[in-house]
This record gives C-alpha cells, structure tokens and sequence, in this order.
C-alpha cells in the first residue's frame, strides 16, 4: 500500500473495482489534479473485423484516462465527476501489439463543470509516436449516491 492507501499499481482509488480498466491492462504513469497518462498494449481480443483497434477499445481507454484527470487521486467522500458528454475522432488505425499512451488534460473548469482534452497515442517502431485519436471530454461533478 502507498501512503494514500491505494495499492501502489493502481494508483488511483477508481481503479479499485474497475474491472474493464484491469482487463483492458491499463498501467497509470502519472495521475496529478487536472491530468493524467495512462498506457496499454493493444491485445488481439481488443480488434475488430478488420484486424485494427475496435473504436470502442479506443474509447474505453481514453474514457478512463478523462475519469482519473477529473476526479481527485485522493478521493472523495461526498462528490464524483462523470462524463456529461464527450468527443472522440479516430485519426490512424490501431495496429495489434502496439502500445498506446493517453495524455489527459483539463483545459477549463467553472464550477461543477469542466473541459478535458485527451490525445491518444501508438507507439510505431523506430519513430515518434504517433496520435491515434482525439477525445474531448465535459465533466460534471455530482453528489455520490446514498
């Protein structure tokens, strides 16, 4: 346990029981207020019917990378933020075995609402990464459920 009291490899107390983020093999770079960059390695099961990246796959990850940039690392007992809505636009083909990096940003907050920008990125071997797609995200910050 790390002095938060979150396992050390999860780094983020919402990743606690999120099963989907695990199976997906998320792995958390840094996590600050307002930001965070998390990776994974595009797996087979993650495909479509064309043998690239699903764009649900793609989504997914840049959803979690948008949930752990709006809500505290530290946690909160009385609010969350979720997603009131959201943007994506898929530029390249997620190619398997690729690892990919999303960067998540806040651009904008004014009271419960805010603006995240998230870009996601694909490893290509002996070059720069290159961006995969683009995620803009509007946050809301709710009271938690009774």
């Amino acid at each position: 346990m790390s002095d938060t009291g979150v396992d050390a490899p999860l780094a983020h107390p919402l990743l606690k029981n999120d099963y989907a983020s695990e199976w997906m093999g998320i792995e958390v770079l840094k996590v600050d207020v307002g930001h965070a960059t998390i990776t994974m390695k595009l797996r087979k099961e993650m495909l479509n019917g064309f043998g690239i990246a699903h764009g649900g796959m793609i989504f997914a990850f840049a959803d979690t990378a948008f949930a752990l940039s709006c809500n505290p690392h530290t946690g909160s007992a009385d609010t969350m933020t979720v997603a009131a809505g959201v943007d994506i636009n898929f530029l390249k083909p997620g190619i398997p075995g690729r690892t990919l990096t999303a960067v998540a940003n806040r651009r904008q907050q004014s009271g419960r609402s805010g603006i995240y920008d998230i870009q996601i990125f694909q490893s290509v071997p002996d070059s720069e990464d290159e961006v995969l797609a683009e995620f803009r995200g509007r946050s809301r910050t709710i009271p938690k459920p009774a």
